[in-house]
């Protein structure tokens, strides 16, 4: 007995309906109870004023910082890194040993667990070289943790731009160099903003590597090499420790919020560039 083509379409397409509509419930459903948990504890005074009493009173300002810090130079670490790697791998060598080897080492980094990235970190940056429990032992194991996603994305979005936009621009007398910065980046921008995206968001929600190497110091942190604490280890302390779970869904809801306006920004952003190079 043949099955009618049509109702297996049919019935494939509810199915994947299902699956989406699941998987966004999901979603609402965890903002929504953090948001009826949390957003009666946040005011400007719990945003702007520091923790009392290990976090059971006042607020999460030195935590804010302490992530922004953390996040924005974790990117700016990784980034050039990981794109000028992807650039590398894609326009400037062929397939070979190294290139295989590099790749396999892009994809072993990116499936170790971010424990052993803080075991690392800690060794390392903060035994072996020195630097102590500082904002800069976390950035450099942040960054490392956060490499891979940047190379992938960044090597698929290049490898996706059709070769007929290098040719025309090779046949106008442009360079290799001018075509990829010219030509290449502008069309890869959204795939590789992407991968940025994906890092921000494992940055700014790590507690394990974070604790190990950035420390979880409650002051406010005035340079890279004081410790200090993110709002993810903030709200890990406060909920493991029952210190106060109606900051801890406070804190947990401002950084839901965080990664929320970072994504309307970075589409936002995008979607400009995109508009401007199409």
């Amino acid at each position: 007995m043949r099955i009618n083509p049509k109702k297996v379409n049919k019935f494939i397409q509810i199915m994947l309906n299902v699956q989406a509509f699941f998987t966004v419930g999901i979603l609402i459903v965890i903002v929504a109870l953090i948001l009826v948990k949390g957003i009666g504890n946040i005011n400007l005074e719990f945003l702007f004023s520091f923790p009392e009493d290990m976090g059971r009173h006042g607020g999460i300002y030195p935590t804010i910082i302490g992530t922004i810090m953390l996040v924005i130079l974790s990117i700016l670490f990784a980034t050039p890194l990981g794109v000028g790697t992807a650039i590398f791998l894609t326009e400037y060598t062929k397939e070979t040993i190294l290139t295989k080897i590099i790749r396999f080492g892009v994809e072993s980094l990116a499936g170790i667990p971010s424990i052993l990235y803080g075991l690392f970190g800690f060794i390392f940056f903060v035994i072996k070289l020195k630097m102590g429990w500082s904002i800069l032992s976390g950035v450099l194991t942040i960054a490392i943790m956060i490499l891979p996603t940047i190379i992938r994305t960044s090597e698929e979005a290049i490898k996706a731009v059709p070769k007929n936009f290098r040719i025309v621009s090779y046949s106008l007398g442009a360079t290799k160099w001018e075509t990829v910065i010219k030509v290449v980046l502008p069309s890869a921008t959204p795939g590789i903003l992407t991968g940025i995206m994906l890092s921000v968001g494992r940055a700014v929600g790590e507690t394990a590597a974070v604790i190990f190497t950035m420390g979880s110091s409650l002051r406010l942190p005035t340079s890279i090499m004081d410790s200090g604490r993110t709002m993810a280890v903030h709200f890990y302390i406060l909920a493991r420790e029952g210190i106060s779970m109606e900051k801890a869904y406070a804190t947990a809801l401002v950084l839901v919020l965080s990664i929320l306006l970072i994504n309307i920004v970075a589409y936002y952003t995008m979607n400009k560039v995109v508009s401007r190079f199409s």
